[in-house]
């Protein structure tokens, strides 16, 4: 037991790493964040049928449950391919939700979903992480009720990009 409360402040340390990303805290934010976004899209008027503006170049994105990635877009005569290259991709199903702040319509990032996409509104494009491709739909969210500035839902990308 002495040993393990010995250890504790040791891992703490080592999983911060200076990433608040990697804190506990931030982690259950995250969580947190994601589960919003979902009851914020209950009744689908949130849902965009168009691609936000700034869904292009090297944009943020994370699987549910893991950190942010830079994730490089494509266009495609099916609308944007997000190409995700970080941990966590779904085998199928799964899906990804372009998140657009309603206040001041500025898009944010890909949130990865792994569980069965939504039916019935529009896709936007595609996610394609390794040999797969997810949906790719777009919503406005209140961002301020799933993202908070000591814990933000999407990390910098800026020493990732490059």
């Amino acid at each position: 037991m002495r040993r393990a409360l010995l250890l504790l402040p040791l891992l703490s340390l080592a999983c911060s790493s200076g990433n608040r990303e990697n804190t506990a805290s931030c982690g259950l934010a995250a969580m947190a964040g994601a589960s919003m976004v979902l009851e914020q899209l209950r009744g689908g008027s949130r849902f965009i049928d168009t691609p936000p503006e700034g869904l292009h170049g090297t944009v943020p994105a994370r699987v549910v449950g893991y950190g942010t990635t830079a994730a490089l877009v494509a266009d495609s005569p099916d609308g944007p391919l997000v190409a995700y290259e970080g941990p966590g991709f779904p085998s199928l199903p799964g899906w990804g939700l372009a998140l657009v702040e309603d206040s001041l319509d500025t898009f944010k990032g890909v949130l990865i979903y792994e569980t069965a996409p939504p039916t019935g509104f529009p896709i936007l494009g595609g996610v394609v992480g390794g040999n797969y491709t997810v949906p790719l739909y777009g919503a406005r969210v209140n961002w301020g009720g799933v993202s908070h500035p000591r814990c933000p839902l999407f990390g910098s990308i800026d020493s990732i990009a490059d």
